[in-house]
């Protein structure tokens, strides 16, 4: 497909949109898999950026970059939450949540921290997850987590806040 200069003019003046996907992982007790960066402050998700130059998708972003951050390279289930995350100083951020299943004890000690970008790993309990993830991301992971425990499709989400 050939594009004019004006199609190309356009398209580069389109506002830019951060696109992200990150694994829900729990263990057999529910608690919730937290990853700790070395290169900012907090905790996080296994997750990051879709690399959309290579065509990559949301559900192959995720399972990409958990296979990089902490050696686990599983199918993932289903799209748990979609979240418009928009913030001072930076793009709006669409962020997708995919359900990594339950890690029992083997999954657990077969995780190996990709050290270039994660200080360490931990179990949070539910409760305990706005602690860690202040802000849009713990919102987005509670509202993940009761979408699993009533059984319901996905959630839509502006700033971790349900809308629709």
């Amino acid at each position: 497909m050939t594009t004019t200069p004006d199609f190309a003019a356009y398209i580069a003046s389109l506002p830019r949109v951060l696109a992200g996907a990150a694994a829900l992982f729990r263990d057999a007790g529910g608690r919730v898999l937290l990853v700790e960066p070395n290169y900012r402050e907090g905790w996080a998700l296994p997750g990051g950026t879709i690399e959309s130059d290579g065509g990559e998708t949301p559900r192959q972003g995720a399972r990409r970059e958990t296979a990089e951050e902490i050696g686990l390279d599983r199918e993932l289930g289903r799209l748990l939450a979609v979240d418009w995350a928009h913030g001072a100083g930076r793009p709006p951020l669409v962020a997708y949540l995919y359900d990594g299943g339950v890690l029992g004890e083997d999954d657990l000690k077969a995780i190996r921290l990709q050290e270039e970008e994660l200080l360490s790993w931990r179990l949070v309990e539910p409760r305990d997850v706005p602690e860690y993830l202040p802000d849009t991301l713990g919102r987005r992971v509670l509202a993940a987590l009761d979408v699993l425990a009533d059984g319901t499709g996905t959630v839509e989400l502006e700033n971790g806040h349900p809308v629709g």
